[in-house]
């Protein structure tokens, strides 16, 4: 079973405030479970959210930087 987080631990793992994961999970933009009328975000739901919002870089090819204005 993948371990359940609390609102804070998440914050703490994104390096955000509390209202960030709150949000996404008003939003429903982030899986969660209700224990009761606790909520807790899947270990793996953070894991998932972070892999599908993350931007590569550009690469960009030597010629490219030469060039002149």
């Amino acid at each position: 079973m993948d371990r359940l987080l609390t609102v804070d631990q998440v914050a703490e793992c994104l390096g955000t405030g509390v209202r960030f994961p709150r949000r996404l999970i008003e939003e429903r933009r982030i899986t969660f479970v209700k224990v009761g009328r606790h909520v807790r975000i899947p270990e793996a739901a953070v894991e998932a959210y972070v892999s599908a919002n993350t931007v590569e870089p550009i690469l960009l090819r030597p010629t490219a930087l030469r060039r002149a204005a």
